[in-house]
């Protein structure tokens, strides 16, 4: 699995920890040293099955910069991949990356469900005696 992402970026911090913490085995890339190339994009792209506009960061300083939200309606598909390539702080991060998959930002329980973790605040931990009877004991109840 690919984790890539923005090591500065207190997400992406937030994300990493929550891997580890969870013992999903990842390779890291830097996203602004090693930027997506546009085939990778538009793989991740069609993959991923979300609208293009997910994968800018839109709330970047470059994005604003550059107006962008006014731009990328008129911009082609291409054009909008191609721009992403260019720059790595354009694109959203943290990106996850597998055969089935591409996860694009951090929802903790979107990775949870993709990634197959358990949170362990999601297991039940209530103490035996919480469970109504068994057929058993009512059974019994009336040998008594």
């Amino acid at each position: 699995m690919l984790f890539v992402c923005y090591p500065k970026c207190s997400t992406c911090k937030k994300a990493k920890n929550w891997l580890d913490e969870h013992n999903v085995e990842y390779t890291e890339r830097h996203i602004v040293e090693e930027n997506p190339t546009y085939d990778e994009l538009k793989e991740w792209y069609v993959k991923s099955g979300l609208p293009l506009k997910k994968f800018f960061n839109t709330s970047g300083i470059l994005y604003k910069e550059m107006q962008l939200k006014d731009k990328l309606p008129t911009m082609s598909e291409e054009e909008q991949l191609r721009l992403l390539a260019t720059n790595g702080m354009l694109v959203k991060r943290p990106l996850v990356v597998n055969g089935e998959y591409v996860l694009v930002g951090f929802k903790e329980s979107e990775w949870a469900s993709c990634l197959n973790v358990i949170n362990k605040k999601d297991v039940y931990t209530e103490p035996l005696d919480y469970f109504p009877k068994s057929v058993m004991d009512i059974l019994n109840e009336g040998n008594n």
